[in-house]
């Protein structure tokens, strides 16, 4: 042990280790550095009581805080500026600067009258969960480094596939950063299905250039992830929105119809279920019984939407999703739990290995022979955090009706917008049953005009009274809008957000 020590201490100190402080009684070697990373007992103890002290102030403070900060960016820099890692702080005094940053310069999502792009408050068991990844440090690539993580990620994926209508057994899916990330895996999922040379020999190997569809409301993800694939935005076919902005499924069997026949090759639909901006859902069966006749992979963007799945009377809304080939859905949306917790599903058990298994050496091997699939071989990533944990934990607490309760209120608080709102001269132009509310003032000559909504925008953000944005709906009509994805909004809410648009409009 001693001479094991030695060896160590002339190692280091030929590293130039100059502040080692070592034990030979014991054989340890213990460095100051530890200290700096790790910190010391009780240094850790205060700084958990600081931390827990400022994440339970912020939930019970959060109502009472303005939705919005003032958008300075010069000094935003210099704030961020004022912290100099050549002059080390303590540890309290560190967390302190964070926690008025978070506070004074954020939008605060959490807030219930942020009525806005699907960012809600957070679960706390959320909260807790990613605590303990964090602290943890769980990570998932190879099974054997945290079968415990692997396999609860593995009886979400079914669990919330069943809620979709999927077969449990057969289904597979795989956590991501977020929705983008699960749009890209069903891209290319659905590129190697349909050209399995792909995956040796790239799109060179393709005699005709792949084309797919998708309506002309569905999220830009797409856009990006055609270009990321080397397909290019010119891949897209943008189908045209019927009145009620949902995909016309006769235009999308035109438009197939005229691809091949100019020698493209189609090969993947992609239905929307609650569209970024007016929460519009596609006829899904529509379009499965069109991808089955036309033997496409048939996607479901269902981020958002998806969630009407969990409560009986909403599901109707989803009928179809069954039938898709893969399935996205973003746990931080309806779920409420911390970003980012993006899930890509499908109903093909081979579908994420053949897409991204490949062979390695360096890996672990511990499980060889076990009725396992390492995660990486299933992923676009490689290591990745624990995301399952905060849902698993969510729903152990909440339950599925707890979940349907909190769904239900949400939607009751979009009626009421859309009411209130009516009710007092502003003109609702979206037809959804979600809770995404797009309106114009009907009380004004210039009422649906694109400079008078941003300006009526702009005037409730910069109050600080409530949050909400402006839209785009066909490509042609303005509108404002707000989406109540908070589950502790309540008519309180509903209230001051319209009491401050009659005031900027009473202003403008």
């Amino acid at each position: 042990m001693q001479d094991c020590a030695g060896r160590k201490k002339e190692y280091l100190l030929n590293q130039g280790c100059a502040r080692m402080v070592t034990d030979w009684r014991t054989g340890r070697i213990a460095m100051d550095e530890e200290r700096d990373l790790l910190l010391g007992p009780g240094e850790r103890e205060a700084l958990w009581r600081q931390v827990a002290a400022a994440v339970e102030s912020y939930v019970k403070e959060v109502d009472g805080l303005t939705v919005a900060p003032l958008l300075d960016p010069a000094a935003i820099r210099a704030l961020v500026e004022q912290v100099r890692f050549d002059s080390p702080i303590a540890p309290d005094e560190a967390v302190s600067f964070a926690i008025d940053g978070l506070r004074n310069h954020q939008v605060h999502t959490p807030h219930p009258r942020y009525f806005g792009l699907f960012n809600p408050a957070p679960t706390t068991m959320g909260i807790a969960a990613d605590t303990l990844v964090a602290a943890f440090n769980s990570q998932l690539a190879a099974w054997s480094h945290n079968p415990f993580a692997a396999e609860v990620e593995m009886r979400l994926a079914r669990e919330i596939g069943a809620k979709f209508g999927y077969e449990r057994a057969a289904t597979d899916g795989v956590f991501c950063s977020g929705g983008a990330e699960a749009n890209h895996t069903a891209l290319l999922s659905a590129l190697r299905h349909h050209f399995p040379r792909v995956s040796e020999d790239g799109l060179f190997a393709l005699d005709a250039r792949p084309v797919l569809y998708a309506s002309s409301e569905a999220h830009h993800s797409f856009a990006k992830a055609v270009r990321l694939c080397g397909l290019g935005s010119g891949s897209i076919r943008a189908i045209r929105a019927d009145a009620h902005l949902r995909m016309d499924p006769a235009a999308l069997e035109q438009q197939i119809d005229r691809d091949r026949a100019e020698g493209l090759a189609p090969f993947m639909v992609i239905g929307t279920a609650g569209t970024t901006s007016a929460g519009a859902i596609d006829p899904l069966a529509e379009l499965a019984e069109v991808s089955d006749s036309e033997g496409l992979w048939f996607h479901v963007d269902a981020a958002w939407g998806g969630a009407a799945a969990f409560v009986p009377e909403l599901r109707s809304l989803l009928a179809g999703i069954e039938r898709a080939d893969s399935i996205t859905f973003d746990a931080h949306k309806w779920l409420s739990v911390p970003m980012g917790a993006g899930l890509f599903l499908t109903r093909h058990p081979d579908a994420l290995t053949d897409t991204f298994a490949t062979a390695q050496s360096y890996m672990p091997r511990d499980a060889e022979g076990l009725d396992i699939v390492d995660p990486f071989n299933k992923s676009m990533q490689w290591s990745r955090r624990f995301i399952g944990l905060k849902v698993f934990l969510s729903l152990a607490v909440a339950g599925w009706e707890g979940y349907a309760r909190a769904i239900r209120r949400q939607t009751a608080m979009g009626d009421l917008l859309r009411e209130t709102l009516e009710s007092e001269g502003w003109r609702v132009v979206n037809r959804t049953p979600l809770p995404t509310v797009c309106f114009v003032d009907g009380r004004s000559t210039r009422g649906a005009e694109a400079d008078y909504l941003r300006a009526i925008c702009a005037a409730v953000v910069s109050s600080g009274r409530a949050w909400l944005s402006t839209t785009v709906l066909g490509g042609s009509t303005p509108a404002l809008r707000a989406c109540v994805t908070n589950y502790r909004t309540g008519p309180d809410d509903v209230r001051a957000l319209v009491d401050a648009l009659n005031e900027a409009r009473t202003a403008a």
